[in-house]
């Protein structure tokens, strides 16, 4: 069955970086786009990033642009987020999903990433 495992996430201090990692099993990576999703505590879901197939287009909310990286590694099946300068605000649970006409079809279970000095 589809399997969506993130990891990564971890403590990290203003201005910090973090990598995360979402390994996935069950269904031909490389022929789906795939996206990044956060929830901080008591909010609602936030959209954060989204990478064709290939890997050829990236996309960004306006909140992470210039500060995340997304990337992939089709031969790994394996979905990647580079996060630098973090902020307090970037505090949040970190699920990788596969996007399905206008929604996610899977979630993994998220990588907790916590921003605090």
């Amino acid at each position: 069955q589809v399997q969506l495992v993130e990891s990564g996430g971890g403590l990290v201090q203003p201005g910090g970086s973090l990598r995360l990692s979402c390994v996935t099993s069950g269904f031909t990576f490389s022929n789906y786009f795939m996206s990044w999703v956060r929830q901080a505590p008591g909010k609602g879901l936030e959209w954060v990033s989204h990478i064709r197939n290939s890997g050829s287009k990236v996309y960004y909310a306006d909140a992470v642009k210039g500060r995340f990286t997304v990337s992939r590694d089709n031969a790994k099946n394996t979905l990647y987020l580079q996060m630098n300068n973090l902020k307090p605000e970037d505090t949040a649970l970190y699920y990788c999903a596969r996007p399905y006409y206008n929604g996610m079809d899977y979630w993994g279970k998220g990588t907790l990433v916590t921003v605090s000095s």
